[in-house]
């Protein structure tokens, strides 16, 4: 039985998520109403809720300051920090998210929870009181489905936290079976497209039509046309021995180009000398014009490869996905005499990771090859950019020009 059958009958992710769920309504329903218990699980409550809360505004203040700082107060308050500070958070990005971050959410939690607690204590609380006074002669099975009733909102607290620990973890770690459970629970997925990504700000799958899937298929065959399974990074310098198939062509095919497509990559980058200028120019042609294709996204999901991959039926119909736009920006990118790789990899799309592929550029006057995903265009600036590496990973070259 393989790894997705399994997953299929028997995810834990979705298992835990439920059980989170259902203990507080069930403990609820068992402990029956109580003014003095409901007190403890509305602090409870209100400590988790408030958790989401604090995380959402220490994310996005952290990299309103750290991150982006372009303009307004937050650029204000980042020149206000010592060069000291900034020289070290600035050598590993990631240190936003594993320090600084924390350090936030944790003052915002303190102030936030003390506050709340004032106000439950002057309006919610005397209420509850006198809630209980009027249950006294009711019958134990109201009370318990009072009690329920009551801790629902607990509930769903504690899976809103789980779903956040388990989006934080698989950003930052490599467990392949992890990912695997993740990417097929409904439930946590539900949880993570309706709540984690609009508090955590995720803008790739925030404005994507739907969260980018796991859309790109690479195929290996020997000389007698039999699947194998090799490394990645060994199908990409087989020497001949092999033949890779990405989304059902080859690279050679994939990036293949025509005079269309040439005469119009050098009239869109006309009046540019510079080689970043034009590199950005036609990043955010594609990423504006050329619409992520889901239904073919799903048919190579079920390995249905007799789909027009590359380049050509790309700029022809507009649509694509990962590997079309990755292979676009190569044949773009050519006819301009532009040095260009095409990247194989996964990607985070605010869920868990993905097979995904990109584009390198190099740049001669700074001596240096920059980081390209058209795909990604509409989740934010993925031209160049310092967050690269938290989304993407595991980056192997496929091809370069």
């Amino acid at each position: 039985m393989n790894l997705t059958s399994t997953i299929l009958k028997f995810n834990p992710v979705t298992i835990v998520m439920l059980l989170f769920f259902i203990f507080p309504i069930l403990k609820g329903f068992l402990m029956k109403y109580s003014s003095t218990d409901l007190k403890m699980d509305i602090e409870d409550t209100n400590k988790t809720i408030m958790f989401i809360v604090s995380l959402f505004l220490g994310v996005y203040f952290g990299k309103k300051i750290f991150i982006e700082h372009s303009s307004g107060i937050y650029a204000k308050i980042y020149q206000l920090i010592p060069k000291k500070i900034l020289s070290y958070i600035n050598k590993d990005i990631f240190i936003v998210y594993v320090v600084v971050v924390p350090i936030l959410i944790l003052i915002l939690y303190k102030i936030i929870t003390t506050l709340l607690r004032l106000v439950n204590s002057i309006t919610i609380y005397p209420l509850l009181d006198g809630l209980e006074r009027s249950l006294k002669n009711r019958s134990n099975g109201f009370k318990r489905i009072l009690g329920a009733l009551f801790n629902v909102p607990k509930s769903i607290a504690y899976v809103l936290i789980i779903a956040f620990v388990l989006n934080f973890v698989s950003i930052f770690t490599k467990n392949t079976n992890l990912n695997a459970y993740l990417n097929s629970s409904k439930p946590y997925k539900y949880v993570c497209e309706k709540a984690v990504i609009p508090i955590t700000n995720s803008k790739i799958a925030n404005r994507l039509p739907k969260i980018v899937n796991n859309s790109f298929r690479i195929v290996v065959k020997d000389q007698k046309n039999k699947d194998i399974t090799i490394p990645l990074k060994d199908a990409n310098s087989s020497n001949g021995r092999t033949i890779v198939y990405y989304n059902g062509v080859t690279l050679d095919e994939g990036v293949r180009s025509n005079n269309k497509i040439n005469s119009f990559s050098r009239n869109l980058v006309r009046g540019e000398s510079s080689v970043k200028e034009k590199a950005k120019l036609i990043y955010n042609w594609i990423g504006t014009n050329i619409e992520y294709d889901h239904d073919k996204a799903d048919r190579v999901l079920k390995d249905d490869f007799n789909v027009k991959s590359g380049a050509i039926p790309t700029f022809n119909t507009r649509t694509g996905i990962c590997f079309d736009y990755a292979a676009l920006y190569v044949s773009m990118s050519k006819a301009n005499n532009m040095k260009v790789r095409l990247i194989t990899g996964e990607g985070f799309n605010g869920v868990s990771w993905i097979s995904h592929s990109w584009n390198q550029v190099y740049l001669p006057d700074e001596n240096r090859w920059i980081n390209v995903d058209p795909t990604f265009y509409k989740g934010g600036d993925y031209f160049d950019s310092r967050r690269f590496k938290i989304d993407h990973r595991n980056a192997q070259i496929a091809g370069e020009w």
